[in-house]
């Protein structure tokens, strides 16, 4: 159940505990700027009766009544005393601005853990510790030691990193950004980004929802909480460290491939997330979520009176996924009789150097009610005829009577300042890049279809879940932890197509199951330790039945001889199958997201052309199919020159029930079904390895 954070974000009341009226101390910082909250403020300091002007208390205790949120700057031993005074007092709220917790080894990692054990006892909402503080301009707060507060907004930013916070915020007074809530998460001790994002979600004021994030706690419930909050707000996140996460070893091709950032990348994905890859993307792409409504398409139109501008910004549409909209004939006629005769009027119109500034507002007028476009881009470079200001004001009119999403790219320097100041009031972006532009405004179509795709449950489908755990339990009493072809049977029991074959320990034994097979058959070795067959020769194909058992037996003993240390198992004798196309799908259990799917072309493939896509299991059918359309090679599964179709409707299933497998199973870390094979009527998995857990689930 979502924690109710009213007293932490709308407090009536605050005490600062640590309050000191001794300049450079961060308790007098923090004193300085809760002095401007409207509401009753008190300061808590034994060695002081009076702080700022302000009667001062000795302690939480002393206090004459009890307060909605207590903000906490004192050294980090006496912070769980004071902690529990709260939750003696009534206090429900406390920000915890104290360093030397967890961030600063065993000792501080202990009393980290006292304070969340007291937060429990007490039931508190606890921000931090090791925080910059939070800033609600809703209420007039500024429970911070940063030298500056905020500008009031409609954006809500959380951050856990404390000196990005206050970058920011000296950043954004320069840029005059403003913000509904401004949080700095810390060491997430209590409260973490899943909290606030419910309480920014159900704050009607904010617009749009920020973040700067270094690690998610509880990746499931994000996911669970992001989906939901996406069909409403835009929620837009930076997050840092792209680098793998983890050193465990891995031994499959999905494991080599797939790092955290795939996680992050397909876990915001599916739950409507809009990932930034800079600061500067963060906040253009936040900025305009907040303040410009959202298109009905795709189809941009462009006006500008400098050429270059024009044709950078039809590069932008393309590389952004936007269609450079075709105007309708109505329009290229009154653009013809309103622009100069020199003028390209087909998009991206440009008016030329010389338009005045009553052609130029005709011309983007014209544009954005033409009905086959959905949103627009206004672009000028100085000129020594038309003010940046009247073109300002001119975009703020075409916009407000069109009524659709705009952004400016007015290229210049201190010419602009005016025009910003007209264009912010607007609430239009503007920038000097066209491209950065472009970029803001395709936000806008990619936030449109987060919110209009359908949503559907992750799909359950029937298995056997009985007889796979009695597969996994076996490996684990023998102590195996790579597998590969003897647990084929665990795949059937999810309901996956396989190959026929089974396992033979000995050469008579593969010889009377190639005879039941009654086809040319594949021979492969099982060994624990030999876990790319065919790189050590440990395969045969194409095998007649009368010739099985001998080929076994030469494969055993040969691979002996070479490998006197490898354990052999016998061999796996399998159908032989026609030449069908070659996909993988595998899975990695990710420590932030759990089951990671990575789907892609297989076989030889995967490692020369790395065609691969991630998702986040357990998938509903429509993820599942998108994870499918995500790979450049797609168009090789759905038909081309000629080949038909493979049956994707059965490969979108197997995808569905190897995510259901790795949901179920905890202790399998890695998976590879890699070949798949697929055909116009099947598809079929061939060969499997996977990794379990020494321990189990």
């Amino acid at each position: 159940m979502p924690r109710n954070l009213d007293g932490l974000l709308f407090p009536h009341s605050v005490a600062v505990v640590g309050a000191t009226p001794v300049s450079g101390k961060i308790g007098h910082a923090v004193m300085a700027n809760v002095q401007s909250f409207p509401g009753p403020v008190f300061a808590v300091n034994p060695k002081y009766s009076e702080v700022l002007g302000r009667p001062c208390f000795p302690s939480i205790p002393d206090l004459p009544e009890p307060v909605d949120l207590a903000v906490i700057v004192i050294p980090a031993e006496g912070v769980r005393e004071v902690l529990r005074q709260c939750g003696e007092k009534g206090i429900k709220n406390a920000v915890i601005i104290s360093a030397g917790f967890k961030e600063a080894g065993l000792e501080g990692a202990q009393r980290e853990r006292e304070l969340v054990r007291i937060a429990n006892e007490y039931e508190l909402n606890v921000l931090g510790p090791n925080v910059l503080g939070l800033i609600s301009t809703r209420v007039g707060l500024n429970a911070t030691f940063a030298p500056r507060g905020a500008l009031p907004g409609s954006i809500a930013f959380m951050s856990q990193s404390g000196a990005f916070c206050t970058s920011v915020l000296d950043w954004a007074w320069k840029e005059k950004l403003g913000f509904s809530h401004f949080v700095s998460l810390g060491n997430k001790a209590v409260l973490d980004e899943c909290d606030f994002l419910w309480a920014f979600a159900n704050d009607p004021e904010t617009k749009a929802i920020v973040g700067y994030l270094e690690g998610i706690r509880d990746g499931a419930r994000f996911m669970t909480i992001a989906r939901e909050i996406t069909q409403a707000k835009p929620i837009v996140i930076l997050k840092a460290g792209r680098a793998e996460a983890g050193a465990r070893a891995v031994s499959s091709h999905t494991g080599t491939m797939a790092g955290a950032d795939h996680a992050y990348d397909a876990a915001f994905r599916q739950c409507g997330i809009i990932r930034a890859r800079t600061v500067e993307e963060l906040f253009d792409f936040a900025y305009i979520l907040s303040h410009q409504p959202l298109p009905k398409g795709r189809r941009i139109g462009i006006v500008t009176n400098a050429g270059g501008a024009g044709v950078m910004a039809a590069d932008a549409a393309e590389w952004e996924g936007l269609e450079v909209a075709r105007l309708r004939e109505e329009t290229l006629q009154a653009l013809a009789q309103t622009v100069p005769e020199e003028a390209a009027i087909y998009n991206p119109v440009d008016v030329v150097g010389h338009a005045t500034l009553e052609q130029y507002q005709a011309a983007l007028e014209l544009v954005l009610a033409d009905p086959g476009v959905d949103l627009a881009v206004a672009l000028s470079a100085p000129h020594p005829i038309l003010k940046f200001s009247d073109l300002a004001r001119v975009a703020r009119t075409a916009q407000e009577k069109a009524g659709k999403p705009m952004a400016v790219s007015f290229m210049a320097g201190e010419l602009g300042e005016e025009a910003e100041e007209i264009l912010r009031s607007a609430g239009i972006p503007s920038f000097f890049d066209p491209a950065r532009a472009v970029r803001a405004v395709a936000t806008l179509v990619k936030y449109t279809g987060i919110r209009n795709r359908p949503r559907s449950p992750a799909e359950e489908l029937p298995a056997d879940r009985g007889k796979a755990r009695e597969i996994l339990s076996e490996a684990r009493r023998k102590r195996r932890v790579r597998l590969g072809l003897e647990t084929m049977e665990l795949l059937t029991a999810y309901g996956i197509p396989c190959a026929r074959g089974r396992v033979a320990k000995t050469a008579e034994e593969a010889g009377r199951i190639a005879q039941e097979i009654g086809q040319p058959v594949a021979i492969k070795i099982l060994s624990p330790e030999l876990t790319h067959k065919t790189e050590v020769g440990g395969v045969r194909l194409g095998v007649p039945p009368e010739n099985a058992d001998r080929v076994a037996w030469e494969l055993m003993a040969g691979l002996r001889r070479r490998f006197p240390e490898a354990t052999i198992d016998g061999v796996y004798v399998q159908e032989m199958l026609p030449p069908g196309r070659e996909v993988i799908l595998g899975m990695v259990r990710d420590p932030t997201f759990g089951p990671l799917l990575m789907f892609g072309l297989g076989g030889i493939y995967v490692e020369v052309l790395r065609d691969v896509a991630f998702a986040v299991a357990p998938l509903s059918r429509a993820e599942a199919e998108e994870l499918v359309s995500l790979i450049r090679g797609k168009k090789w599964l759905y038909g081309v020159r000629g080949q038909p179709p493979v049956d994707v409707a059965s490969l979108v299933d197997l995808i569905l029930r190897v995510g259901q497998l790795a949901v179920d199973n905890p202790e399998i870390l890695e998976l590879d079904l890699n070949p798949i094979l697929c055909y116009p009527e099947r598809v079929v998995a061939v060969d499997v390895r996977l990794t379990v857990s020494e321990e189990g689930a």
